[in-house]
């Protein structure tokens, strides 16, 4: 009853705010035909102003035979959308309950086998299958902002998931495209997030203590740690820190440090001063601008980055 994933023609993205929306310019890039269902209002003219805003970028990096943006409906009715639907990738708000509640309607109007993705970044399956009627078509495909950008997608089902579909979501992402983490069991937070999560504390408690600016906490990651990380994870470059002894030298060298008390972990209390203060950090940052220049701006770094290391 499902369709291969070499066969997929048209993806249905439910949801198209800015992580769907990037689906979208990510999917018509790839040379799909893509139909987008979203309640909001004005939500079809946001959508397409951020498909338009990211095609340059996609252009440069090269598109799929067939890409083109008319190939993208907006579609009002979700049982009309999803009914024309090889593939669906939903990326509703984090609210549990409404994904809960979208999941269960996607399912209910989508054809009998044609699997059913999350962009969720914080909840587990398991927790939002609860209320479909064919749970086992249900799988996270975690994508990174901009989806149309980065590559990394992680998949994982939940413990209704039927693993073929698992293994099913991650052919076909590998298949247009994407780089991608097929999970062997849920993870709180997902892999990548959990480590974003803990470089994001850190900065809010440094900001919040007076030690670090946010412009500083910036440049401490674009100018240092950073540029080692599109070559070698966090893992490698500790590996290469131990020298010739490589991350065993490096453990029994540094391993006391893990004990200093720098970490603050917990995270910070984002006081209204607090959130002032990262606020205004990020206006000064950006100066004159805007956000579309800033989007512009990270999208020629993420091209150059990838065709620099041949990823591209």
């Amino acid at each position: 009853m499902r369709p291969s994933p070499e066969d997929v023609r048209t993806v249905v993205c439910a949801g198209a705010g800015v992580i769907g929306g990037g689906w979208v310019a990510y999917f018509l890039a790839r040379g799909y035909r893509v139909v987008a269902w979203d309640p909001g209002d004005g939500a079809e003219e946001r959508l397409r102003h951020l498909v338009d805003a990211a095609w340059p970028a996609l252009t440069e990096l090269g598109l799929a035979d067939g890409a083109a943006r008319s190939n993208l409906a907006y579609e009002p009715d979700l049982a009309a959308a999803c009914a024309q639907a090889d593939f669906v990738q939903e990326s509703a708000p984090e609210d549990l309950d409404l994904k809960r509640r979208l999941l269960a309607d996607i399912d209910a109007v989508t054809p009998e086998g044609v699997v059913i993705s999350s962009s969720t970044s914080g909840y587990a399956m398991t927790e939002m299958q609860t209320d479909c009627a064919d749970p086992g078509r249900t799988v996270v495909g975690h994508p990174f902002n901009p989806p149309y950008l980065i590559p990394l997608v992680e998949v994982v089902g939940g413990k209704l998931t039927d693993p073929d579909v698992v293994a099913w979501a991650s052919d076909f992402f590998r298949l247009a495209g994407k780089s991608v983490i097929t999970m062997d069991h849920e993870v709180p937070g997902f892999i990548a997030n959990r480590l974003q999560e803990a470089l994001w504390r850190e900065a809010l408690h440094m900001v919040a203590a007076g030690e670090a600016t946010v412009e500083q906490i910036d440049l401490s990651i674009t100018d240092g740690p950073g540029l080692r990380w599109p070559i070698h994870g966090p893992m490698l470059t500790f590996h290469l820190a131990g020298g010739q002894g490589g991350m065993a030298h490096m453990l029994d060298h540094f391993g006391p440090s893990l004990l200093s008390p720098w970490t603050r972990l917990q995270a910070a209390e984002l006081t209204p001063e607090l959130r002032d203060a990262v606020v205004d950090g990020c206006l000064r940052e950006a100066g004159d601008r805007t956000i579309d220049d800033l989007v512009a701006e990270r999208d020629r770094g993420v091209i150059a980055v990838l065709r620099a290391l041949g990823r591209a």
